[in-house]
């Protein structure tokens, strides 16, 4: 047994999860902090008669992502904790790794935003990263998320709380995550679009150090534990 086994079963896809929680044909889907939105265009290839709208605060993404249309897909630009839409327009949220991206203060407005624009008995999935195994320790390097990803569900654990929410189903599983070298990581995980981690020549040899146990001839192979809530809106 492996340090990691206790993460869960390892999922590549996690639309296989969100699948096996909640229906997702003919939906109404807004997808809040959306990113490059891979899962929302695999989820519409799969099911053709749902729509789903990414909300992404990133302009530079938000760009490529208006670059490249699909069918059922419809982007706008917006923040979590302003959500621009009317009330009752969704059946089901996704936050993607992106609710312990908004600002603390923010988080449990943004948790009273997505309730807003869902129907009564729509859904919430929450799927955020656990602040644990070895691919973290070299990210923490970088970019210590442990007080955001702790505020994150201290924040769902509130709103439940409130009575604006029942958790209906929960989740722990791990993803593999890949580099072919050190290089690729840098590019992707040291230096995304959305954020500015002050990366200079003394913290890429530090996180290199790190990294660098980990290749092998075919890369370096991680893996990433997750942790998934599914709210449900109370009328």
């Amino acid at each position: 047994m492996t340090h990691e086994d206790h993460f869960g079963p390892l999922i590549s896809d996690e639309l296989d999860v969100l699948d096996q929680l909640t229906p997702l044909a003919r939906r109404d889907i807004v997808e809040l902090g959306c990113g490059a939105a891979q899962l929302a265009r695999s989820l519409l290839l799969r099911h053709p008669d749902s729509r789903v709208t990414g909300v992404e605060v990133d302009e530079r993404q938000h760009a490529k992502n208006l670059a490249a249309p699909q069918a059922g897909l419809h982007f706008v630009a917006g923040v979590a904790q302003d959500i621009p839409f009317l009330d009752a327009s969704f059946d089901l949220a996704l936050m993607l790794k992106s609710l312990h991206h908004v600002p603390l203060d923010a988080m449990s407005h943004a948790l009273g935003e997505v309730a807003r624009v869902l129907r009564p008995g729509g859904l919430l999935y929450v799927s955020e990263p656990v602040y644990d195994g070895a691919f973290n320790e070299v990210i923490r390097l970088f970019n210590d998320e442990g007080v955001v990803r702790a505020a994150a569900q201290a924040a769902v654990n509130a709103a439940v709380r409130s009575g604006t929410w029942q958790q209906v189903a929960e989740q722990r599983f791990a993803m593999p995550v890949r580099f072919t070298d050190f290089a690729e990581f840098e590019q992707r995980m040291m230096r995304p679009t959305y954020a500015d981690h002050r990366i200079d020549d003394a913290k890429i040899a530090t996180v290199r150090a790190a990294f660098e146990p980990h290749m092998t001839p075919d890369g370096a192979r991680f893996t990433r534990p997750m942790h998934v809530r599914l709210l449900k809106r109370l009328a």
